[in-house]
């Protein structure tokens, strides 16, 4: 298999999002192992915008605790509890959370002090189940709009079409 990551930082988001939608069910075709899908969602979004940090938290104790799952970027946090921090809190919210600053947000856990700004997007399995969480750093303030919202809870609806 010969595929690439694309640089797609001086792409429009909305054509960088389809780009990367349709190169992940191109990959992803036939797949449907959750590691996997993890593994190759967190590369080709961190190389396509070139963000700190990219990747899944997996939930290892429902309700209570997640688990670092695969990513690119430098070491994260092992565990983070539901609740807790940025991560923590789309966990228990079940729902996107963007946050232009992380300074600002009470309770945020710092992972890597570079840090500026993040965006958590829960992951449902078919069931609707609550599997993980994608959080991705930048190391720029205001980085996340609710255009990347909107791209990135369509890539990680992937996992509730898997199997």
């Amino acid at each position: 298999m010969a595929e690439v990551t694309l640089d797609l930082r001086n792409v429009p988001k909305g054509a960088a999002y389809a780009t990367l939608e349709t190169q992940l069910d191109s990959v992803l075709a036939g797949i449907d192992d959750p590691i996997a899908g993890m593994a190759t969602i967190s590369a080709l979004v961190h190389h396509a915008f070139g963000h700190l940090w990219t990747g899944f938290y997996r939930v290892v104790e429902p309700d209570r605790l997640l688990r670092v799952g695969p990513y690119q970027g430098t070491l994260g946090c092992l565990d983070i509890e539901f609740g807790r921090g940025v991560c923590g809190t789309a966990a228990a919210q079940r729902a996107t959370v963007l946050v232009a600053d992380v300074q600002q947000f009470p309770g945020h856990i710092t992972c890597d002090a570079r840090s500026q700004s993040e965006i958590v997007v829960p992951v449902f399995d078919r069931n609707r189940t609550l599997i993980a969480v994608f959080d991705i750093d930048s190391d720029r303030r205001n980085a996340f709009t609710a255009e990347d919202q909107r791209g990135l809870e369509r890539l990680v609806g992937w996992f509730s079409r898997a199997g």
